[in-house]
């Protein structure tokens, strides 16, 4: 590569830094809006310090969320996401809970709390999720196509059969039923060349489930939407991102994106916040590429997936 050229690329990461460090820091900046000011929420998969589960809280909490509920099979992180929201937002009560989101009996019980301490719940982010399999699908395996459907797909289900209930729930407080459902798909649910098999094919359902669900609980007030995100540095890419930086070739990830970078997870959690406000009260049933352009045409390169 000419030394021009390495030049300019190594200047163009620089300036991709910047602005990923600026938008990393964008709630010590934004004032507070309150605009889910006294919901109720839920999270799950929110257990992750670079995830946007995580990032999603923190977003709630900034906004005016009353309790946030978050969920993750791996609560290691818990303690530091609590004290992270405690200093920042003392009057948001945060409960954590280290269970399985593809587990009904786990989804109904958090759901049945929220309503028993909170008497209402307003959002349900339905975050979790696995990788699968990056394997081509003629090495895959039933039992892995079986499990990534589970915990993927069957997780945002029974977060719409179990949330969807409790939203048209009533009171002083809530006298309309309302609720947003927010279902994390991705950009490799909508087309091929951005995800294996397996994730691709689970992702592609929640999009199905989110549209499907939005016509079923048709005036009932309850809205259910899917984002799907492009490429964002979380603990389920760390793997590639790790990668990258042991080659010396960070500066690539993302380059057939049209804005030739990747995302971070505050960038997944803005978007959040949209659909669970009411600044989204007339959107219902999408799917919402969060992913700077990938979407539009899902460049691949040969004999890659991802």
């Amino acid at each position: 590569m000419p030394a021009s050229t390495s030049s300019a690329a190594a200047k163009g990461y620089e300036s991709t830094l910047r602005r990923l460090e600026h938008l990393q820091s964008h709630l010590t900046r934004r004032p507070r809006s309150g605009r889910v000011s006294g919901y109720v929420c839920i999270v799950t998969g929110a257990g992750s310090p670079t995830g946007i589960g995580r990032a999603s809280v923190l977003h709630l909490a900034h906004e005016g969320a009353k309790h946030i509920y978050a969920l993750d099979f791996d609560g290691s992180n818990f303690e530091d996401l609590k004290d992270k929201v405690k200093e920042r937002y003392p009057e948001v009560k945060v409960t954590t809970m280290e269970c399985d989101a593809a587990d009904e009996e786990s989804i109904k019980g958090i759901v049945e709390r929220a309503m028993k301490e909170e008497g209402r719940l307003d959002v349900f982010f339905a975050n979790a999720a696995i990788v699968g399999n990056p394997v081509p699908v003629g090495m895959l395996d039933a039992e892995d196509v079986a499990e990534t459907m589970r915990v993927n797909v069957a997780s945002c289900f029974l977060a719409v059969k179990h949330a969807s209930t409790a939203m048209q729930v009533t009171s002083a407080a809530k006298p309309d039923p309302n609720g947003s459902i927010i279902l994390t798909a991705s950009v490799a649910g909508l087309r091929s060349g951005a995800g294996s098999s397996d994730y691709s094919a689970s992702k592609a359902a929640v999009i199905s489930l989110a549209q499907t669900s939005a016509w079923q609980l048709s005036r009932t007030g309850v809205r259910v939407n899917a984002l799907c995100p492009g490429l964002i540095e979380t603990g389920m890419t760390k793997v590639v991102f790790d990668a990258a930086r042991e080659r010396g070739t960070a500066g690539k990830i993302g380059q057939l994106n049209p804005m030739g970078r990747y995302g971070v997870a505050e960038e997944i959690a803005n978007a959040l916040m949209f659909l669970a406000s009411d600044e989204a009260s007339y959107v219902n049933g999408i799917a919402l590429p969060v992913c700077g352009g990938l979407s539009a045409g899902h460049p691949v390169v040969p004999g890659k997936m991802n």
